[in-house]
C-alpha cells in the first residue's frame, strides 16, 4: 500500500476556480439613466414624477366627492398604464440643520444665536428619541418603443448609442413619453395634486435610496455633474 502511494502520479487535472459572482447591478432591470429617463435593459423607458398629496380626511363631504369624481375621470382618460408608489423613509434633516448652523455663525446678535443653538439642540433631541417618518409619493410612467434595435457591445463604443435604443430613436421616443408625462401632470392637477418630473440626479438618488436605504442615510451621493470631465485628444491622433 505504501509503494502504491509512493508510485502514484499526481493528477494533472486542476479544479476550476469558483466562478465570480455577479454584481447586484446585473440582477436589476435598469440599464442606465439618460436625460431624466430610466432606460431599462429591454429598451423600454420610464419617467418618474414626484407628486404632492391631498389630505382626504380633512376635506368636507362635497370636496371628497369632487376629488373622487375628478380622479375617476383622470384614470378613464389615460390610454397607458401608470404606477403609483408610496415611499416611507426616516426624515432626514441633515441639510436643514447644516443651514441653521451656517446662519448661526453669520448672526452677530448673541441672543438670536443662542436661540438658534437651542432650537438645533431641540431638533436633534427629537430626532434621537422619536422615529419620524416621511412619506413621498411617486408616479411612474412607462413607455415601450416600437421596433427598437438591439446594439452590441462594440456598437455602444463606436456609435455612442446606449442600451437598446439608438440615439436617433431616443429623441423621438422621448417626445412620445413626454406627451404621456404632460397628460399625467395635467390630470393630477385636476385632482389637486401637483407633480414634477425627476431629473437624472434625482432619479439616481431615488433608486440608490430604494436599493440601499441604510447606506443612503450614511453615505451621500455626489452630483453627477462633478463626475464629468473634458476629453483631451492628441491633434495627430488618427480617426477610427
Amino acid at each position: 500500500m505504501a509503494e502504491e502511494e509512493k508510485n502514484k502520479k499526481p493528477s494533472s487535472t486542476v479544479e476550476a476556480a469558483p466562478s465570480r459572482k455577479d454584481s447586484a447591478q446585473s440582477y436589476l432591470d435598469i440599464d442606465h439613466f439618460r436625460e431624466g429617463i430610466v432606460v431599462m435593459k429591454d429598451g423600454s423607458m420610464r419617467a418618474v414624477l414626484s407628486s404632492s398629496a391631498v389630505n382626504f380626511e380633512l376635506k368636507a363631504e362635497i370636496e371628497r366627492d369632487s376629488i373622487i369624481y375628478a380622479y375617476q375621470n383622470f384614470l378613464n382618460s389615460l390610454d397607458f398604464n401608470i404606477q403609483v408608489i408610496i415611499q416611507s423613509r426616516r426624515l432626514d434633516l441633515e441639510n436643514y440643520l447644516a443651514d441653521l448652523g451656517k446662519k448661526m455663525n453669520d448672526v452677530s446678535n448673541e441672543l438670536l444665536k443662542l436661540q438658534i443653538r437651542d432650537y438645533v439642540d431641540f431638533i436633534n433631541t427629537v430626532i434621537a428619541q422619536a422615529n419620524i417618518m416621511q412619506k413621498r409619493f411617486y408616479v411612474v410612467i412607462p413607455h415601450f418603443p416600437g421596433g427598437f434595435k438591439k446594439i452590441g457591445a462594440f456598437g455602444k463604443i463606436f456609435s455612442g448609442s446606449q442600451a437598446g435604443v439608438e440615439v436617433n430613436d431616443f429623441a423621438m421616443e422621448k417626445r412620445l413619453l413626454m406627451q404621456k408625462v404632460e397628460t399625467t401632470i395635467s390630470g393630477l392637477q385636476s385632482v389637486g395634486v401637483f407633480a414634477l418630473q425627476l431629473n437624472t440626479q434625482e432619479l439616481i438618488e431615488l433608486y440608490y435610496g430604494a436599493y440601499n436605504p441604510e447606506q443612503a442615510t450614511r453615505q451621500k451621493l455626489i452630483n453627477i455633474d462633478q463626475l464629468e470631465a473634458e476629453v483631451i485628444e492628441r491633434a495627430d491622433e488618427m480617426e477610427i
